[in-house]
């Protein structure tokens, strides 16, 4: 069941070409806001996110960039905000998971996965602020990743960029909870996607780890937590990481 809590926002969910950002999207349209969907290079499945969104009736527009770069971030909220002459909520989504074993990691390879797993929440979010103090309920939610709180073989520079979306959540809602923003992190593990990273395999450490529910989890879970958070009924929360793995956590 859903309802209309959000009708009247506008949200910018980046890298929403697919998987848990398209769900995302889809699950906040579904809830009344317009989205504002971006993707860093497939505009066609990107084009097929915004379908979805309009398909609820709800309006999408789709930017294209490399949040990584300072003014490219600046350029993709600013055309966000413009899109529908306001921002409320942003959902730092975008992010890349390659693995290799951490002797191979490149200086390359290091900054590429930082530049948009952290840095590029770094700057959407700073850049989306002015937006973001105009609305009486806004809130910004950054996707973090189970191993970036359990660790993994194969995948250093990944868990930490994550372990650091963490540590700039807990930041910002000190910093922002004063200006009506709230800031939290949601964390997916075991989630059920196509990849289209690693030949499209799943990552190495999905092998020796198992949920508590007994099944593996899907981009709608994760969505979910997200409209929660980026509601009303998640005004009270700010700072927090939400886990969403089916208690593989635990196990």
């Amino acid at each position: 069941m859903t309802t209309e809590d959000l009708k009247g926002r506008v949200a910018l969910v980046t890298g929403a070409s697919r998987n848990i950002g398209r769900a995302i999207a889809v699950a906040l349209a579904s809830r009344g806001a317009d989205i504002v969907v971006h993707v860093a290079r497939d505009t066609n499945a990107g084009a097929e996110t915004v379908a979805a969104v309009e398909a609820l009736g709800r309006k999408a527009e789709l930017l294209s960039g490399d949040l990584s770069d300072p003014e490219t971030a600046r350029s993709v909220v600013a055309d966000a905000a413009a899109a529908f002459g306001r921002l409320d909520i942003v959902v730092n989504n975008a992010a890349i998971r390659p693995e290799a074993a951490f002797g191979d990691i490149t200086f390359a390879d290091w900054r590429q996965v930082m530049g948009v797993a952290l840095d590029a929440v770094f700057l959407v979010s700073q850049a989306a602020l002015p937006h973001l103090e105009a609305s009486d309920q806004a809130a910004i939610i950054n996707l973090g990743g189970l191993t970036g709180h359990t660790g993994a073989a194969h995948r250093a520079h990944v868990i930490t960029a994550k372990a650091g979306v963490v540590g700039l959540t807990k930041a910002m809602a000190h910093e922002l909870s004063p200006k009506g923003i709230t800031a939290n992190c949601v964390a997916p593990g075991l989630i059920d996607t196509k990849r289209v990273s690693n030949d499209g395999a799943a990552p190495k450490h999905h092998d020796t780890r198992k949920t508590l529910v007994g099944r593996r989890g899907t981009p709608e879970d994760v969505a979910e937590a997200v409209a929660y958070l980026a509601g009303p009924a998640g005004r009270y929360i700010t700072g927090e990481t939400l886990h969403v793995n089916g208690g593989t956590y635990l196990s």
